[in-house]
């Protein structure tokens, strides 16, 4: 029996289209197979707002419609409370959001789960990022020292974005050190190379099928001509640097070119309008208004309608198509790769 790795982009409130697609999803598995998305998988990982996502599939009992009314403007407000300081400049020489209302909301939706109580035979794994030591941190139920980590506490540290939040400060074991922790998007913003990395280790005979879920692909123009005269702020604020540095595309490249052709879909798609889909969503990770989640969910519709048929007999591992990528903009409709 091969196993079934779920993977999940980091993208701030743009996880809105992931989880509303993953409820679509679970429906039609439920309705089809009489099974749920955690009957399916084996490897639950991500990044950022993905990582929320992961950890709330592994380590509570959250349905799939629970996880996607997370995503809405009330919770999204209280993450994205504003940073109100004396003389600061939000994103500037301060962060852009206080970090105790991000805190709150993740304590209080997945409590006081561990990540030791994924379920036997089943993992999960977060990335974030240590910025003393310089080295990402991979924090995952199959390892021992790891296991008594409270789940919204990895949220917390996996989606601390430069600019965005402050730095989380986690006390890891064994030696209970605190340690200084960023996004993990800055290293691994699509985490699905050390999901599959870990499922290799987990099990090294058995065949692997991948669900690989982004956030969007950002499309914004940066001008490259004036880009040669920038420093830091200008590549900061113009540049958008955290958003080139958290760029999913070379691992989604490496993914669908290592997997088997068949066992592996990425579904994503430019955040720009294409045949199927004439009302984009604002690109920005932070843009929590109500018309703009309302998007994003039908951003999760769109990703349905075009993979979730596939996506349904993947999980039930009994999809025999070709491999798929993101939605090619110029049809609507997702790469095919063979």
């Amino acid at each position: 029996m091969s196993k079934l790795i779920l993977s999940l982009d980091g993208g701030g409130i743009r996880g809105a289209a992931t989880t509303q697609f993953l409820a679509l999803v679970e429906q039609s598995l439920q309705a089809q197979y009489q099974k749920s998305i955690r009957d399916c998988c084996d490897l639950y990982a991500g990044t950022s707002t993905g990582s929320i996502i992961a950890l709330a599939l592994a380590t509570t009992d959250m349905s799939m419609d629970d996880i996607n009314q997370l995503y809405n403007h009330s919770n999204a407000k209280k993450i994205f409370t504003e940073n109100k300081g004396w003389f600061e400049i939000d994103g500037i020489n301060a962060p852009k959001y206080q970090a105790s209302g991000k805190t709150t909301v993740f304590k209080e939706k997945l409590g006081l789960a561990k990540l030791a109580d994924t379920p036997e035979g089943k993992h999960v794994l977060a990335v974030t990022y240590g910025i003393e030591k310089r080295r990402p941190y991979v924090l995952k139920s199959t390892k021992s020292k790891y296991r008594k980590l409270l789940a919204y506490q990895v949220a917390d540290a996996s989606s601390a974005a430069p600019t965005y939040f402050p730095t989380t400060a986690t006390k890891l074991p064994p030696s209970q050190n605190q340690h200084w922790l960023i996004d993990g998007g800055v290293v691994a913003n699509n985490p699905t190379m050390c999901a599959y990395a870990e499922a290799c280790r987990l099990w090294p005979s058995e065949a692997k099928r991948v669900l690989s879920i982004g956030t969007g692909t950002l499309t914004r123009k940066i001008n490259g001509p004036e880009s040669q005269k920038w420093g830091a702020m200008q590549w900061m604020v113009k540049g958008q640097i955290i958003n080139l540095l958290s760029d999913e595309q070379v691992v989604a490249y490496q993914a669908i070119t290592i997997s088997p052709v068949g066992s592996y879909i990425r579904v994503n798609a430019e955040m720009r309008e294409q045949p199927g889909f004439d009302t984009p969503p604002d690109d920005a990770m932070d843009d929590i208004s109500p018309t703009n989640i309302k998007k994003l969910k039908e951003l999760g519709t769109f990703w349905f309608e075009q993979y979730g048929q596939a996506v349904v007999e993947l999980l039930n591992n009994s999809y025999q198509g070709p491999s798929l990528d993101k939605i090619d903009p110029k049809t609507g409709k997702p790469a095919e790769y063979t």
